[in-house]
């Protein structure tokens, strides 16, 4: 099983190198695709079992390669001295670096599409989770499920500016994203007002973490490789 695993996830990463160089042209498309099949010399039929979505699947293989290159940059990160905020920051910009700024804008063409939309919001909460857990995040309560929404909000926000940010070193999006941490802070003001809510406390407080998620693109219990 885990051989079989590890084989797939191989013809993945050799399907997304061979189809990177066509998505600035083409897109995460289905011609794009189909040169990827042609440059690796992949059965088509076999092509398709690996990615049933074709180059959607890889757009969120990508996605995901980044955010395992993220985990492993953010093990051997020293954040000692730093405010939260400034860790949370320098961890968003580690991720910007590890990515292309044309796969990301194809990347975010191809999500915002209603059939893919449920996909691209999975990613970004996947994003906002590593991060959280790198940060030393325990919560296991309704502060479990916020932060990821908070942080999911500002990964999707600045995302969208950085695409199409031509300042020298990307210094328009830091701003930005320093802004929108700000905001994220301030969400712990409005948590304290909602549960002053009647019968919202309860719902809030009942809340419980889900069970640990696999590292991205891995299945739950296997060892990352």
């Amino acid at each position: 099983m885990k051989n079989d695993h590890l084989n797939v996830s191989r013809l993945r990463a050799d399907l997304l190198d061979a189809i990177t160089p066509h998505v600035p042209f083409d897109g995460w498309s289905e011609p794009a695709f189909q040169e990827a099949i042609r440059a690796t010399g992949t059965d088509p039929a076999l092509a398709r079992l690996v990615c049933p979505r074709g180059a959607v699947d890889l757009a969120a293989e990508y996605h995901r390669s980044a955010d395992r290159a993220l985990a492993q940059a953010l093990a051997g990160a020293d954040f000692s001295g730093m405010r939260f905020r400034d860790k949370v920051a320098s961890a968003l910009k580690m991720r910007f670096d590890l990515v292309d700024r044309d796969l990301v804008s194809r990347g975010a063409s191809v999500f915002a599409l209603p059939q893919n939309a449920a996909m691209g919001a999975k990613l970004v909460w996947e994003t906002a989770d590593l991060i959280w857990r790198a940060l030393g995040d325990t919560s296991v309560d309704y502060n479990w499920y916020s932060k990821r929404l908070t942080l999911s909000g500002v990964i999707s926000a600045t995302t969208l500016f950085w695409i199409g940010d031509d300042s020298e070193g990307h210094a328009e999006s830091w701003a930005f994203l320093d802004h929108r941490i700000e905001n994220v802070l301030q969400f712990d003001k409005v948590k304290t007002q909602l549960l002053k809510v009647p019968g919202l406390k309860g719902l809030l407080e009942n809340l419980r973490a889900p069970a640990p998620m696999a590292a991205p693109g891995h299945v739950a219990g296997e060892e990352v490789a």
